[in-house]
């Protein structure tokens, strides 16, 4: 008889970026071991904030069958532009419609819960004690340390007793799981300090990329980066935990230089705000995200990957798209605190630089050394790749993910 596993988290198949890509990938990877997935999740909305045009004349309660997967979907509130009371909000909405959808489980051996947000791990501690099942807890983003550090709150005072219930609560419902996991070393320590407590419930699950997929070797020039200028391409989602003010003084620093050009392709909570402040400059372009199939050719397509983090955000959160920038084969430049876990893995890698956000006049010697330099460009992203191949191979780690899996459901 087929072991089962329920998947509670908010973001899931169509969307293809971020935690919905990995979760979607997961969900099918186990579904092709023999194991009977069922998800819970909402309605596909990231990263551009809004349900996505073929759901948002469906019923507020969907089930779906996707690939051999039961997915069953709550219509949850999207704000057109999330400010933190919003994504409160936001998030209380999901609860409260998948609160309804976690009844809809007969039974299941294992319950995952994706982070963030921490609300779906209350879910599932309801859904195992329902049914006798374990709980598993996996941590893509430590949500509310994402949000204090970030400053997407304008007064931080008057919120820190808020901030200080809500860590409360985050630790209770953390140290009720049967078993953690997270995706990089930095979180597993944050994740022990968070729980105190030295038990052997908690693994190190990092993203992964297929190196299959994306094809350095075969790909064919992106239309938004066929310009024969040097090419810097930032792809991803435009919100709060980039340093954006950094970000626009590059474009401005680069201007002058006029066989650059960077091109951005994404969506986000900022990208209106950004687009706004880079009007006047014309070596700079942006786009809207490409669909899943077309992101080999645009990564290898470019010069320069760039990625561009706020200082004081260390360790809450390991950006995925780095693995894929590197998979690329193409060097990347990145900022933000030394002592992140993304610094580290640039560092070992050798598979480009990583600054400190205030070294701009750095950053850009950088770009024109290795604009001007055709070998440093090959060196750096052939480091990338075999990096990426070696520590983040899809197959390996999505075994790891197997192995947890059954070895909760004896």
């Amino acid at each position: 008889m087929k072991k089962k596993i329920t998947i509670i988290g908010i973001n899931y198949f169509p969307e293809d970026t971020a935690i919905g890509l990995y979760t979607s990938q997961l969900a099918e990877y186990l579904n092709l071991s023999n194991i009977d997935v069922t998800v819970i999740t909402g309605f596909p909305y990231y990263p551009a904030w809004r349900i996505h045009e073929k759901y948002r004349s469906k019923k507020r309660f969907l089930e779906e069958n996707i690939n051999g997967i039961r997915v069953l979907r709550y219509k949850q509130y999207v704000p057109k532009k999330p400010t933190f009371i919003k994504r409160i909000l936001h998030l209380l909405d999901f609860s409260l419609g998948t609160l309804f959808n976690i009844f809809k489980v007969k039974k299941t051996d294992v319950i995952l819960c994706v982070v963030p947000f921490i609300g779906s791990v209350f879910l599932g501690k309801i859904l195992s004690k329902l049914k006798g099942a374990k709980l598993w807890v996996h941590i893509q983003d430590f949500e509310f340390d994402a949000v204090s550090d970030s400053n997407l709150i304008e007064n931080k005072t008057n919120s820190n007793f808020i901030f200080k219930a809500l860590f409360r609560v985050e630790k209770k419902l953390l140290k009720s799981a049967d078993f953690l996991s997270t995706i990089s070393t930095s979180m597993i320590l944050k994740l022990k300090n968070k729980v105190n407590t030295e038990t052997n419930n908690k693994k190190l699950l990092p993203n992964w990329v297929d190196a299959n997929f994306i094809k350095p070797d075969n790909y064919k020039t992106h239309q938004f980066l066929s310009s024969t200028k040097f090419k810097i391409l930032y792809s991803g989602n435009i919100g709060e935990k980039q340093d954006w003010n950094f970000f626009i003084d590059f474009v401005k620093k680069l201007e002058p230089i006029k066989d650059i050009e960077i091109i951005v392709v994404g969506n986000g909570s900022k990208r209106i705000w950004l687009e706004e402040n880079l009007l006047d400059f014309d070596n700079i372009y942006f786009y809207s995200p490409v669909d899943y199939s077309e992101l080999s050719n645009l990564l290898c397509s470019a010069d320069l990957h760039v990625l561009f983090q706020k200082n004081n955000v260390i360790d809450t959160v390991m950006p995925s798209k780095i693995l894929a920038m590197m998979s690329s084969e193409k060097p990347s430049l990145i900022t933000g605190n030394l002592k992140s876990e993304v610094s580290s893995i640039i560092k070992e890698s050798k598979a480009g630089k990583y600054f400190e956000t205030y070294n701009i006049n750095e950053v850009v010697d950088f770009v024109i050394e290795l604009k001007d330099n055709k070998n440093l460009q090959v060196e750096y992203g052939g480091n990338a790749r075999e990096f990426v191949k070696n520590n983040f191979s899809k197959t390996k780690i999505l075994n790891q993910f197997k192995e947890v899996f059954f070895k909760l459901a004896e």
